[in-house]
């Protein structure tokens, strides 16, 4: 019973002398270890607070100024041009501190010195800040792009989509917009952008994610795969003792702000904001809007398996526990027969329906009590941790394999993830593990470089024994995993019924076909002369023409990190460019040259309209911010009215990956992930994820609804397959064998 003794700190019992109060040496230690442990991480953060207020200064830098003035007053220059006598007879005479000549001259040196150190950080600041938003060194011409411009970039991006009675009547309210609607609105963007760190990110994460009310499973969250080509260990609870251990070792260096930033393209570093509200994140329910609880600190996960809940501790007391140990408290719950409570197996479908239904039925049965306490358990944890009962694995020998895998990621059981915590991890009962990802707090590349960095740390750092486990002894004395304890009335369990019902149904709507193009990856397409991903994007514009015979407007996510809380921008990969491209490989009819000469010029256009969001000349989140005004304003504008409401029936995004260097791709070729993806945004559209896996290899994710009768997923995956090896025919590009 020792772990008994360690879970409370002290005991107390009155006797006939007075009360006898029974410390525990141990648990006391440890309540001492953790506040200490508390008290590192502020003064860590302290010090980073005044090194980074000074940037790019240093004390060692104002110490030289300072030694610098000091030493020229001993060889008689005066280097501060008669300064330091000025701020002297500024000094208060008399008694205290001011009254030796001696001092009061020092302290005037201090004072000028100051001021020559602040003044060269600003100077410093200011051209860097100048440096950093020049973009021009990513195309030739680049300008300042006004709502003007940004309104007519958007005519032409629908153009090729439209007959001529449709774009004269889009025109014709562009031209309304314009000069009537659009300068009014403007100007309180132009005052937001003085006010705001971004005039975008906080109202677009709270008008596209936490206001809406449709449930957040296929909808909103995506999924991310784990190594698929590499096998580290079939032991499930060992595989999550090195990957959990591995992601606070990650929140460690989060809150230490010991990560370095992502550089775009190498030369300019990225915003990392995002990253703060990884870890101890959850997205609480309510009526109109939902809103993201982010706490500083979380030394816990909530663990799901065959229908439970558990608290599983991260630390004894201020030491993070071992892979091994955390193996060891894994197993532990895997071990537990304890069946589930009445109402607790399906209880996170509420997280899986509908917002409004979760946000009353958490107001009406979870306030207070042993819900609140076992809710307040899982909404505080550091991240939620479902163990599966099933296995799932890419088998390249079965292609099936691959897709039932995603969709395992994408909702599960409609209850064995928590869709509302930042992300939950998976363990498929042979090791294998994966992600699913609540979207409001951040965008996919973030989740990726914690994903890089720990499967990293798994397979290079970590390791496993000869047996599979994790490495080192347990130790078996820890308290084990708490598990939660719950009341749930009928009516509540009535609510998390329909709450699964409706979840089901659109789970078994989806369509998802997932695949590895084998024929050739990056290292072939950069033959052609073009970026990977302009070749995809406009396979894809190929494929789509195939398959329904007809185009369509095209979302492409870009990250506009390069400022500061930036999130994304759209590239509308539907162009004149490309489906002129597309109509001449249709027609059979033309020269290869000719088509050659096309795709360059689609090609083009469309590594042209990236750089443009990447800088923030895109034209959606503009367009977006003004819609918001006129609302505010109580303005009608048709134009934005019609321009917001049109539907993107072919969604896509690249996975981003080596975003950490922690190997060598050449050296270990095979460690892959598949990337990950997300539901069709449109019923009758497609989602399209990819990831050009290294050289040789492009992952896909084709999601779309079977209740559509004009998609299919896996007719589409087919045409994108064929689409690729056609553009690369065009340059006699030599493919390896499918």
């Amino acid at each position: 019973m020792a772990e008994a003794h360690q879970a409370v700190a002290f005991q107390f019992t009155v006797t006939p002398e007075g009360v006898d109060f029974r410390l525990s040496r141990e648990a006391l230690k440890h309540i001492y270890l953790s506040g200490i442990n508390s008290w590192k991480k502020r003064l860590i953060r302290i010090k980073n607070g005044i090194l980074r207020g000074v940037y790019p200064g240093s004390p060692t830098s104002w110490l030289f100024v300072v030694m610098t003035t000091l030493g020229s007053s001993y060889c008689n220059v005066d280097i501060s041009m008669g300064l330091v006598c000025f701020i002297q007879r500024w000094l208060p005479e008399g008694c205290g501190p001011y009254r030796s000549p001696q001092t009061r001259t020092l302290l005037s040196m201090a004072i000028f010195s100051t001021g020559v150190w602040m003044t060269g950080i600003l100077f410093f600041r200011q051209t860097l800040k100048l440096l950093l938003s020049y973009h021009g060194w990513l195309f030739e011409m680049h300008g300042q792009t006004s709502h003007f411009t940004r309104v007519w970039a958007y005519l032409e991006s629908v153009q090729h989509l439209l007959d001529d009675e449709e774009y004269y009547r889009m025109e014709t309210l562009a031209k309304e917009f314009q000069e009537k609607t659009a300068p009014r609105l403007q100007k309180y963007l132009v005052l937001k952008s003085w006010w705001a760190a971004n005039y975008v990110s906080d109202w677009w994460e709270e008008y596209v994610y936490l206001r809406g009310r449709t449930p957040l499973m296929v909808n909103s969250n995506y999924y991310v795969m784990d190594l698929v080509l590499v096998k580290n260990t079939d032991v499930q609870a060992a595989r999550l003792g090195n990957i959990v251990h591995a992601m606070i070792m990650y929140r460690r260096k989060l809150d230490r702000e010991e990560i370095k930033p992502v550089m775009a393209l190498g030369i300019v570093p990225m915003c990392s904001y995002q990253m703060e509200r990884m870890f101890n994140t959850t997205r609480i329910p309510g009526k109109d809007t939902d809103v993201l609880q982010h706490l500083t600190d979380s030394r816990h996960v909530a663990v799901y398996h065959k229908g439970r809940f558990f608290k599983l501790w991260l630390y004894e007391g201020s030491r993070l526990l071992k892979p091994r140990d955390l193996e060891m408290q894994f197993q532990r719950i895997l071990d537990d027969p304890s069946p589930p409570q009445p109402g607790e197996e399906r209880l996170a479908a509420l997280t899986a329906g509908g917002r409004v239904e979760w946000a009353q039925v958490r107001q009406a049965f979870f306030g207070s009590g042993k819900n609140k306490a076992a809710l307040d358990a899982i909404e505080r944890a550091a991240f939620f941790v479902a163990l599966d009962e099933e296995s799932h694995r890419y088998d390249p020998e079965d292609e099936a394999s691959l897709s039932l895998y995603g969709k395992a990621l994408l909702h599960g059981s409609c209850y064995n993830r928590w869709f509302d915590k930042s992300f939950t991890l998976i363990a498929f009962k042979n090791g294998q593990l994966g992600l699913n990802t609540e979207h409001a707090w951040a965008d996919a590349p973030i989740i990726g470089h914690l994903w890089e960095f720990v499967l990293g740390t798994d397979s290079f750092d970590l390791g496993y024994s000869e047996t599979g486990h994790c490495l080192g002894k347990p130790n078996p004395v820890l308290a084990p995993p708490q598990r939660l304890q719950w009341d749930i009335p009928e009516q509540c369990q009535a609510v998390i019924e329909s709450s699964y019902q409706v979840a089901k149904a659109l789970a078994d709507d989806v369509e998802l076909y997932c695949f590895q193009f084998l024929p050739f990856g990056k290292g072939l397409i950069k033959k052609c002369r073009t970026s990977p991903d302009a070749f995809v994007q406009i396979a894809l514009q190929l494929a789509y023409f195939r398959d329904r015979g007809k185009f369509c407007l095209t979302y492409e996510a870009s990250m506009t990190r390069m400022f500061r809380e930036g999130r994304t921008e759209t590239v509308r990969s539907c162009t004149c460019e490309s489906t002129a491209f597309v109509q001449a490989m249709v027609q059979g009819r033309h020269l290869k040259a000719d088509l050659q000469d096309l795709f360059r010029k689609a090609a083009e256009k469309h590594q042209n309209a990236c750089r443009l969001a990447m800088t923030g000349a895109g034209i959606d989140r503009h367009l977006f911010c003004l819609y918001v005004v006129s609302k505010f304003l109580g303005v009608s504008s048709p134009f934005l009215a019609e321009v917001l409401s049109e539907p993107w029936r072919l969604s896509t995004s690249q996975t981003a990956q080596f975003q950490i260097r922690m190997f060598d791709p050449n050296k270990y070729p095979n460690h892959l992930g598949a990337g990950g993806g997300f539901g069709p945004v449109a019923n009758d559209g497609y989602g399209v994820s990819y990831m050009i896996a290294g050289e040789n290899t492009i992952f896909f994710h084709v999601s779309s609804k079977f209740s559509s009768s004009e998609t299919n997923a896996q007719r589409f995956g087919n045409h994108i397959r064929q689409a690729l090896l056609d553009i690369a025919d065009l340059f006699q590009v030599p493919k390896a064998d499918s």
